[in-house]
């Protein structure tokens, strides 16, 4: 009996190292480049320079976003290390830039990369290296598309969708106006204005009286805006980046022209558009909004805007907290840290992209409340809400419902 004990006991000892072997291979941590047991690369690349240059501080909020998580002990005992390089908005640069992040820092992902022609230069070379070109600082639709191109992922609102709010809204309160359009002659402008028409959708041949496209390489869109008052039109749909959209703003007034004005949200900070346009030129400008608005009281005791100060006090404290761009940077830079989170021990970028297509009813709290981040392996656009706004004395006043508009991709 003594032997057969010891036998059996022997059997549970061999059985017991047997399965914490194979629980330990279950365990096991895995990495693509990039990743190591103390260090997470991130790739970005902004426009510090060039006709964007107001996005810049995107970038510059998301490293300070990232050095905070890391002195906080980082991610999962990760400390982020995060690479962003400048392409001044020029997509040849954006392909140098890319390749060198992927090739010679050899990061394990992109993330927040913008613009629509710059992503749109990189994008079948990011697919083809399999590499997560996540989160990108684009509202154009076709980020939306897990199956031609599933290492791609938008983050913001889409821009079809957010003309097509304002076309319902046009089509509602004012269907028989005329609508004069000024759009930037690239995918970017293109996206929106092909939202605005598909919402029209009939009406839009006999509404939409002009579109008027510009170059980012043009110093002013003053005699565009000349020539736009010149059709008579009662609605101006403005969909340019933050330097034309300031000049659009001040020339409107310079000119006397008073139509009911329609700013892209991609322009409607008050820090980098607003303020330098002049307050009392964009009285009655209305936009979208997903984000919380700094300068709107409401959010004086919300818990989400006193985090935010304090992130912006102690991290940030060159920011300009009425520039809305620093509250993007600081919401995708939180998305991402929660992805991060979520893939433990397995930082694949495989696992990257599974885990981003994973995000359940997500808040940043400076999302609107309300709005959510959803993706899943069929839908890439992770915000998908917005609300109206007005601008009013010196800030953006929020109206009506959250509306959402969902456009595939």
């Amino acid at each position: 009996m003594p032997a057969l004990r010891s036998h059996a006991l022997a059997v549970t000892a061999a059985l017991a190292v047997s399965l914490a072997a194979a629980s330990g291979a279950f365990a096991q941590k895995k990495y693509d480049t990039g990743a190591t047991d103390t260090e997470i690369k991130i790739g970005n690349i902004m426009p510090y320079s060039g006709p964007a240059s107001a996005y810049g501080v995107i970038g510059k909020t998301e490293e300070a976003y990232f050095k905070k998580i890391n002195a906080a002990g980082g991610i999962n005992g990760r400390k982020i290390n995060f690479i962003s390089y400048d392409d001044a908005y020029s997509p040849p640069k954006t392909v140098e830039q890319a390749r060198k992040l992927v090739e010679s820092d050899e990061v394990l992902l992109v993330f927040n990369s913008l613009g629509t022609p710059p992503n749109s230069a990189i994008h079948k070379y990011m697919n083809t290296k399999k590499v997560p070109q996540l989160f990108v600082a684009t509202g154009a639709t076709k980020w939306n598309d897990p199956k031609n191109f599933p290492w791609t992922m938008g983050w913001q609102p889409n821009y079809q969708s957010e003309t097509q709010i304002y076309a319902k809204y046009i089509l509602k309160n004012h269907p028989n106006s005329k609508i004069a359009v000024l759009y930037q002659n690239d995918d970017y402008g293109k996206d929106y204005l092909k939202g605005l028409k598909d919402g029209l959708g009939a009406k839009a041949a006999s509404m939409i009286v002009l579109e008027e496209s510009y170059e980012t390489s043009e110093p002013t869109v003053d005699s565009h805006i000349v020539k736009l008052k010149s059709t008579g039109a009662d609605i101006f749909v403005n969909i340019t980046t933050p330097k034309f959209a300031a000049q659009a703003i001040k020339k409107n007034a310079e000119i006397d022209w008073k139509p009911l004005h329609f700013l892209n949200n991609v322009s409607s900070s008050i820090g980098s558009v607003m303020k330098p346009a002049g307050f009392e030129n964009g009285q009655g400008v209305i936009s979208a909004s997903y984000l919380k608005d700094v300068a709107d009281t409401q959010w004086d005791n919300d818990p989400g805007m006193k985090e935010f100060l304090a992130f912006l006090q102690k991290d940030f404290p060159e920011g300009n907290k009425l520039d809305s761009f620093i509250v993007t940077g600081y919401g995708v830079a939180q998305t991402l840290v929660q992805v991060l989170k979520q893939c433990g021990d397995n930082l694949t970028r495989e696992n990257v992209m599974k885990q981003a297509a994973s995000l359940k009813d997500f808040r940043t709290e400076m999302l609107l409340p309300g709005i959510k981040i959803n993706t899943s392996d069929s839908d890439f656009a992770p915000i998908s809400q917005l609300q109206l706004m007005k601008f009013q004395g010196e800030k953006w006043e929020l109206f009506g419902d959250v509306i959402s508009a969902d456009v595939g991709g």
